[in-house]
Formats: C-alpha cells, sequence, structure tokens
C-alpha cells in the first residue's frame, strides 16, 4: 500500500487557504493544523472532546492526554500542543460553547462526534480540491514526524510522541527526498 503523501510548506498553505473558502472555515483549517502540529490520526481527531483540549477556564492546554479509548492500540499518551496550534485553538474556542466539556472538539455537519471514517473522508475532500491526489488523512502525521526528523529530533522520540510502540514503525513515516540527501552530503 502506498503511503501517505508528505506536504511542503506551501502545499500546507494552499490546503489551509482552501478550507478558509469552505462551509466550516475554522473548524476544518484547525482539524488540518491539528494533524500537521500534533500528528493526530483521523481516528484520535474524530474523538477529542472539548475538555482534552479546554481547561474548565476555557485555556487551551499546552498537552492533554489521549485516552485508550480516544488512540490506535488501545494505549494512552500524552499528546503535546506547539504555540502555533494552541494560538488556532485559541481561535476556534472564540465561536465554541465550552460549558460541555464532553462536546466533540470537531462536530460534525449532524452535530455530534465525526467517525474515524467521515473524518478521514474529510481530509480526502479537502485534498483532492487542492489537487493533492496522493494525500490523506495520514498526511499530516508523516508530515509531522518527517519535519521532527528533519529537524534532528531522535527516533526514540519521535515514536512517543507518535504513541508508536516500536521505532521501526516510526522510522516508515520518515519521507526521503533528494533535497535532504544533497543536504546531508553537505554536513561533510
Amino acid at each position: 500500500m502506498r503511503q501517505a503523501q508528505t506536504l511542503n510548506e506551501a502545499q500546507l498553505r494552499r490546503v489551509l487557504h482552501y478550507c478558509r473558502s469552505r462551509r466550516h472555515p475554522t473548524r476544518d483549517e484547525t482539524i488540518i493544523l491539528f494533524s500537521f502540529y500534533a500528528g493526530l490520526r483521523a481516528k484520535e481527531l474524530a474523538a477529542l472532546k472539548r475538555s482534552d483540549v479546554f481547561d474548565e477556564a476555557g485555556a487551551v492546554r499546552e498537552q492533554f492526554i489521549l485516552s485508550a479509548a480516544q488512540s490506535k492500540g488501545g494505549k494512552t499518551r500524552t499528546v503535546y500542543l506547539n504555540q502555533r496550534l494552541r494560538r488556532a485553538l485559541a481561535e476556534y474556542a472564540a465561536g465554541l460553547n465550552l460549558n460541555d466539556p464532553n462536546q466533540a472538539l470537531f462536530e460534525s455537519q449532524k452535530g455530534g462526534h465525526f467517525s474515524a471514517n467521515t473524518m478521514c473522508q474529510l481530509f480526502l475532500d479537502i485534498y483532492k480540491a487542492c489537487g493533492l491526489k496522493d494525500a490523506s488523512s495520514h498526511s499530516g502525521r508523516r508530515t509531522y514526524i518527517t519535519r521532527l526528523a528533519n529537524k534532528g529530533v531522535g527516533v526514540r522520540l519521535l515514536a512517543e510522541l507518535a504513541g508508536h510502540s516500536h521505532i521501526s514503525t516510526t522510522q516508515r513515516y520518515i519521507d526521503v527526498n533528494a533535497e535532504q540527501l544533497s543536504a546531508a552530503v553537505e554536513l561533510l
């Protein structure tokens, strides 16, 4: 099976720009950013509750625990949110009612949680509209891991962030391209 396409910065900007033209622009843009800046799977994004990301006062958390029921493999893991994602979530919160902490963070058309399949379809629809035929719901996750690896983050740390039990799984996520190979030999 083909791996999901990793996106460069220009492609990500194109996707985010397209999201702004959609029916739910802030929600869709925030979902994309969550995928790229926290590396969550579609299933995990679909399962998020407002209390996972926002504290009792409505402030964005710096980290949260993804429960075993929310994650793949039935294991809990800590998700760390960087500044860019926290800013996006703070903007997203402006349009949310945070009084019900168990409500879906990202509401579907019907008002409840997305299913994992519906979340995957949302990604596919957005990427297809942007002309990214090899991109999927896993593209943000692969890009997240690849970007961190390219910045020198070790594979053990990457495996922990991704929630992988084996570093060999994480290694398969790291995309290698001609630009990286060329830069690597210049290190000598």
